[in-house]
């Protein structure tokens, strides 16, 4: 990918796994151990930050794009996509401040060629993504699994110990 400009690590699983929930508890521990920590998230759904009858929501809708709404602690730009094809992760990281990140965390996007921890449930009943994805190099699972030597088995349960072999992977990566 052309426009990476800090190491970019995914979290590849099906819907329901618990993607969200990690990645909740593993970015304050990084940046409790100094990482400055980006996030992107794909969502197969439509979604809206603002919401009608609030004026960015009224001007979006007058047909404004981008629409940049900033206060004293947060800035969001909501672009509108014409093109109904799903969005490829190097054209979202050109749009992606990166200046002063240690590293990008990718929630979804699993079909991108980036390095990726796939998180398995056997609950869930869902196939194996490490197979067709060279990618991915790690699988954090909540049972055991008879995985080939080029990946790292990691406890889906085990936030903490998830959150150290981020930092010693990004630390590879510097």
């Amino acid at each position: 990918m052309k426009n990476v400009l800090v190491p970019v690590l995914g979290f590849a699983a099906a819907s329901g796994t618990g993607k969200t929930t990690l990645l909740e508890q593993l970015i304050p521990m990084l940046r409790q151990r100094g990482l400055k920590v980006g996030l992107i998230k794909h969502s197969h759904h439509s979604f809206d930050i603002d919401h009608p009858g609030k004026d960015s929501f009224r001007l979006r809708a007058a047909g404004a794009s981008p629409v940049m709404l900033i206060s004293r602690k947060r800035r969001a730009i909501i672009t509108e996509f014409a093109a109904q094809d799903e969005p490829r992760l190097d054209d979202q990281l050109k749009a992606f401040d990166q200046t002063g990140l240690d590293l990008i965390l990718v929630e979804g996007f699993k079909s991108e060629p980036i390095p990726k921890i796939e998180l398995h449930r056997e609950a869930l009943n869902r196939p194996m993504l490490y197979p067709e994805d060279p990618h991915i190099f790690a699988v954090a699972s909540d049972s055991p699994l008879a995985l080939p030597g080029r990946l790292v088995r990691l406890d889906i349960n085990q936030p903490r110990l998830i959150a150290e072999f981020v930092l010693n992977w990004s630390a590879s990566r510097q």
